[in-house]
């Protein structure tokens, strides 16, 4: 389904804008927490605090999206969704955050849970955060236009479609990224990984997996010492 796809038809529909209840205001308070504090660390003003913040940032970002999932469906006013005008372009935030976190940029991460032997892939933390933020703005344009119920069905959708995983993979990596410095338990490189792939697919893994965790250890480990 895609942005502008037929939505169920609500029993009725308001003129003007909606005023938001508390469960709006509150799970907006937290979107908006979340998009300031992500373009606040891309800026790079303290690079050695990044990783924990970001790990405290898409925890209380989930608890918002945990919410909206839990919650019954949405039905917003209108049929079709109302053109926002155009889509957010995160690319500079992505390259800050790129530069900021590299070498720890890159990940492993199985796409579904429930897919039987599924291939981990390689993701960037980067990647993952624009495009989190960009899901996010499309729905607070709503909710700025007074489209409240656009805005919660908007969120609540892309939760479980694609922003809800992307933010949980990236938190599975900043939290091992931290436990690992702070236990002082270093991974071995990933070259026995069992990836349920074949042949250079699979090295390739192991190797990207390998540098990540080298990385973490010499570059952050000295962070955490300090």
């Amino acid at each position: 389904m895609t942005k502008n796809e037929t939505k169920n038809a609500p029993k009725g529909s308001s003129a003007g804008a909606e005023e938001p209840d508390e469960f709006a205001v509150q799970i907006t308070d937290q979107i908006e927490s979340f998009i300031l504090a992500v373009r606040e660390v891309a800026k790079g003003d303290d690079p050695d605090s990044a990783v924990p913040y970001l790990l405290l940032e898409v925890s209380q970002l989930l608890l918002a999206g945990g919410r909206l999932g839990a919650h019954e469906d949405i039905v917003p006013d209108e049929r079709y969704e109302p053109d926002v005008g155009p889509e957010p372009d995160e690319d500079d935030l992505r390259q800050r955050l790129a530069a900021l976190l590299e070498p720890i940029d890159v990940y492993s991460e199985v796409f579904d849970p429930y897919v039987p032997r599924s291939t981990p892939v390689a993701c960037r933390i980067s990647d993952d955060m624009a495009d989190v933020v960009a899901d996010l703005t499309h729905g607070l344009a709503h909710f700025r236009s007074g489209r409240i119920s656009e805005a919660l069905w908007w969120w609540q959708f892309s939760y479980l479609s694609n922003w809800g995983s992307t933010a949980s993979a990236s938190l599975r990596a900043l939290q091992s990224l931290v436990a690992h410095v702070r236990l002082d338990s270093p991974l071995d490189e990933l070259d026995g990984l069992d990836t349920g792939g074949e042949g250079d697919d699979e090295e390739q893994l192991a190797k990207e997996a390998g540098q990540v965790m080298e990385a973490e250890l010499g570059t952050i480990g000295r962070r955490g010492r300090q």
